[in-house]
């Protein structure tokens, strides 16, 4: 344990050298999980032909760890709160080694990719186990910036995109043994390195005492609703965009991944610009000009521009607002949750993200099927991030620092 017991709040200029200690492993170590959580996905298409499957086996197959690494952000934030980052981050990273080694015997069997591949959803929690952590080493003025820096790791999703397909060209088990000797390396730093605050107070409720009190206050689902929004819009477009570029602007597959993991490259960087900008002004306007931004050029897109350079404008300026927005929402769940169920309200919150990506790509394949254009689509995403902007304007930008409402005692 450090022997400094000064808190974010009274060490010397507002943050403890501890606290860029634990911010920088976390986030090294939520990009190399987050890289073993997409794992499948990139290699979905050698798996069809291999296993011989259909189309709608193949989204099963990725979409599996997905739902289950979002599900499984409530208990593992629940975990947290009461167990520490100290002991959770480790414990993950070293469970997640497991499956990651279990793909190359899984490989010609469906069923066991399937059941391997819900085990690997445990890589995809540690977004619930790094938010508390660094909200409880930094100051409130300070949070917004840190935990969008820690928000970066989702590049983990990019990096798997883009090595994974190439490590395996050298060897078809070489991803696999690569991330787990990753793994296993930041286990090991981990365990050195991270410390929870020294006065961290583990929370005396049950488990499920402390998920339903979560559960109760009214800003876990309000902030839920926006995360599904400017997250859930992320995961939606990393899931759905090759495909749109490559039946509507006719790129190849190589092409289409490029720029689809140029989008992904402009999100993450984007998170933490919108956590800074939240330190500065009110996280809740943040959020509202960044969906206003995505509502805007949405309807821009839905006009099937070409896609040099307008469409590509579009689409990178929505990047930008919809990762902001993401970093700004978790600065509000930084200000407004208390201090002892940050992971819990992190846990809801980010599962709620999460499965918000799955619904556009299922809408978008339906109404280009039924009517063989994308643009309804698109102004449904302006309609929705519309009514975000209004709903984190109007409603959510009274929330002051201490998370309470002028005139609305009841607010949380």
């Amino acid at each position: 344990m450090p022997q400094n017991h000064e808190t974010p709040e009274t060490a010397p200029a507002g943050v403890p050298t501890a606290a860029y200690r634990n911010l920088i492993v976390a986030t090294v170590g939520f990009t190399l999980t987050f890289w073993a959580w997409d794992l499948i996905a990139p290699l979905g298409s050698a798996y069809k032909d291999r296993l011989q499957l259909s189309s709608f086996q193949q989204s099963l197959l990725v979409a599996v760890p997905v739902i289950v690494g979002s599900l499984g952000r409530i208990p593992v934030g629940a975990l947290t709160d009461r167990f520490g980052a100290r002991l959770m981050f480790p414990l993950v990273s070293a469970l997640t080694i497991l499956p990651v080694l279990l793909l190359i015997p899984a490989r010609d069997s469906y069923a066991a990719m399937i059941g391997v591949g819900f085990l690997l959803g445990l890589g995809g929690t540690t977004f619930a186990i790094g938010v508390p952590l660094v909200n409880a080493w930094f100051p409130p003025a300070r949070r917004g910036f840190a935990i969008g820096v820690f928000g970066m790791g989702t590049g983990g999703v990019a990096l798997s995109g883009y090595f994974t397909p190439r490590i395996a060209k050298h060897g078809e088990n070489l991803p696999f043994l690569v991330v787990a000797g990753a793994l296993a390396v930041f286990v090991v730093v981990a365990v050195l390195l991270i410390r929870d605050r020294p006065d961290r107070k583990a929370p005396t409720l049950s488990f499920g005492a402390r998920l339903g009190q979560a559960g109760k206050l009214r800003v876990t689902w309000e902030l839920s609703a926006l995360y599904a929004i400017g997250f859930g819009g992320v995961v939606a477009f990393g899931v759905y965009l090759p495909t749109y570029l490559k039946t509507w602007y006719d790129l190849s597959p190589t092409d289409a991944g490029t720029k689809a993991a140029g989008f992904a490259v402009v999100t993450v960087l984007s998170r933490p610009v919108g956590g800074w900008l939240a330190d500065r002004i009110a996280p809740a306007t943040v959020t509202a000009w960044s969906l206003a931004v995505v509502a805007l050029f949405a309807v821009v897109q839905a006009f099937d521009p070409p896609l040099a350079p307008l469409g590509t404008i579009c689409f990178l300026t929505m990047a930008a607002g919809l990762g902001a927005a993401s970093g700004a929402v978790f600065a509000l769940v930084a200000q407004v949750a208390p201090m002892a169920q940050v992971g819990s309200v992190t846990g809801i919150v980010g599962a709620v993200g999460g499965l918000g990506g799955f619904v556009p790509p299922l809408v978008m394949g339906a109404i280009y099927s039924a009517k063989d254009s994308y643009s309804i689509g698109f102004m449904l995403l302006s309609d929705l991030a519309l009514a975000g902007c209004v709903y984190a304007y109007g409603r959510m930008r009274g929330l002051t620092r201490d998370g309470d409402v002028p005139g609305a005692a009841g607010g949380r």
